[in-house]
């Protein structure tokens, strides 16, 4: 049970003593470009689904398009 001991203890001591914590202005900005980039990659994806086809809208999107024309 000792070594758990120590190793509460050391991770203690990590934390508290050699962790540089960020500050709450460094969070949020942190929070805003991920914020940023996360709706920068949806909207991407949802062009992606409608240039390609979103079936459920009736539009097939180009490559359905293109893969009726070859099929005939």
């Amino acid at each position: 049970m000792s070594k758990f001991g120590e190793y509460v203890k050391s991770s203690y001591d990590e934390l508290m003593h050699k962790v540089s914590w960020p500050t709450f202005k460094e969070l949020q900005s942190s929070a805003v470009v991920v914020a940023v980039a996360t709706l920068v990659i949806a909207l991407i994806v949802f062009v992606m689904d409608v240039v390609f086809g979103v079936q459920s809208w009736g539009w097939k999107g180009i490559l359905g398009y293109f893969y009726q024309l070859i099929n005939g």
